[in-house]
């Protein structure tokens, strides 16, 4: 039986600064049931992976968005062990619909 991860502190690379605001590392944690309800409210499976994103780390979708592309991946690597198998299984849906 495997260990749950908790949650996990990112740093990133390149800073992003929101609204007066500049985040330097997010702080993730495990994915909710209804973290899935904020990623249906979008229509692109790009942008609902970012709301996703958002959801687990507490801030707003447009700091996701404005992240360095690989503070992005890395960020995408780092959450798949706290989104569970449903989140898991929607972040491959979106990897196989960028493709």
């Amino acid at each position: 039986m495997s260990k749950k991860v908790n949650g996990m502190v990112m740093k990133l690379a390149t800073p992003v600064s929101h609204e007066g605001a500049t985040y330097n590392e997010l702080t993730l944690r495990r994915m909710k049931a209804g973290d899935s309800l904020v990623a249906e409210e979008h229509q692109s499976q790009a942008k609902a992976g970012m709301a996703l994103f958002a959801a687990m780390a507490g801030v707003p979708v447009e700091v996701i968005m404005e992240l360095d592309m690989d503070d992005f991946m890395d960020l995408t690597e780092k959450a798949a062990p706290l989104m569970g198998k449903s989140g898991l299984a929607m972040l491959k849906e979106a990897e196989t619909a960028g493709q």
